[in-house]
């Protein structure tokens, strides 16, 4: 109980300075979005034309400070984000929640695929270390997670888009479907998502399978492991039940905390790919100086990675009884 209480403040204390730090930067920013927004336009701008702008954006030029922070906070809780100017006059909100399916769908799903599978292959090349799946996999994996998010999309657009025809070379569903809850609209998006989806699992399984394999040799010289096997346990269960439920506790923290960074999606994928996530809503955010857009979704960033940590540490507590000690 202590060790959950200990968390939770972590928790409220790293979320409060987020709140403040997101609050703050626009405000020591030069300019502002209705400064940003009347720059797109030729000429001179009347005061009155600027000033029903910095209205409809929600932009307070003349507000306390404190009171700004505490309208700020309680708009925070209550979903009222303000406008968007890159997608005027959408409400950030509709924005938002337009994009995030589509990068929970892409991002999340491959981020679990790849530790899963990056897991695997590191538990059983440890365990059958200088195999053939030891010297072929891990390898291949490693090299490939080196290369940049968006060389690796560029060579798949080239290869499987441009060259065989294949695949299409992006967006997230073909220009003439109907967006609905149907089957051929799901296997259009599926369709559009595989080579996204391959280019992100090719970066992204290396890295889980290096550190799961060198967790994994490490723990398989500890003398509980040993003990395990002179007592005649059959290899599958001290692989999982002994070696790898200790090997993957350093790994959980970091898998938390790219499912947190999920929300974020992957900006350069989804560059490339012009795939409408919210990696791609966040660059054209900073490319137009939307600050109301992009507070929401550094605040949605931050608050999924703290959630996703703060519930990894609790599945910690239940897989390690160790720190139920410590706590």
């Amino acid at each position: 109980m202590k060790y959950f209480r200990q968390r939770l403040g972590f928790f409220v204390m790293t979320l409060w300075a987020c709140i403040t730090i997101n609050f703050v930067l626009p405000r020591v920013m030069p300019g502002n979005a209705a400064i940003d927004m009347m720059a797109r336009f030729k000429g001179e701008i009347s005061p009155a034309t600027y000033h029903a702008m910095a209205l409809a954006l929600g932009v307070q030029t003349r507000q306390n400070l404190v009171s700004a922070y505490v309208h700020y906070v309680a708009d925070l809780f209550t979903g009222h984000l303000g406008v968007s100017a890159t997608f005027f006059p959408r409400s950030v909100v509709s924005v938002v929640g337009a994009s995030l399916p589509w990068t929970l769908g892409l991002v999340g799903i491959t981020t679990v695929l790849a530790y899963v599978l990056g897991t695997l292959i590191g538990i059983l090349g440890a365990w059958r270390r200088g195999g053939k799946l030891d010297s072929l996999l891990p390898p291949i994996f490693i090299i490939t997670s080196a290369f940049p998010y968006f060389f690796t999309a560029l060579l798949a657009i080239l290869l499987f888009a441009i060259k065989l025809h294949w695949l299409p070379t992006g967006f997230g569903y073909s220009p003439e479907a109907k967006i609905a809850m149907t089957w051929s609209f799901a296997g259009d998006v599926l369709y559009h998502a595989f080579l996204p989806a391959l280019t992100i699992l090719i970066t992204a399984t290396g890295g889980w399978i290096l550190t799961m394999r060198n967790n994994m040799i490490t723990t398989l010289a500890d003398d509980y492991v040993t003990m395990a096997r002179a007592k005649g346990l059959s290899p599958r269960r001290i692989m999982f039940d002994y070696a790898g439920r200790n090997a993957i506790l350093p790994n959980l923290t970091g898998f938390a905390m790219s499912l947190g960074f999920v929300v974020s999606g992957a900006v350069l994928v989804e560059y490339v790919f012009s795939y409408p996530g919210i990696g791609y809503t966040l660059l054209l955010a900073v490319q137009n100086g939307d600050y109301n857009l992009m507070q929401a979704l550094f605040f949605l960033i931050t608050l999924c990675v703290l959630v996703a940590v703060l519930v990894m540490d609790l599945v910690t507590v239940l897989v390690d009884p160790r720190t139920r000690e410590q706590g």
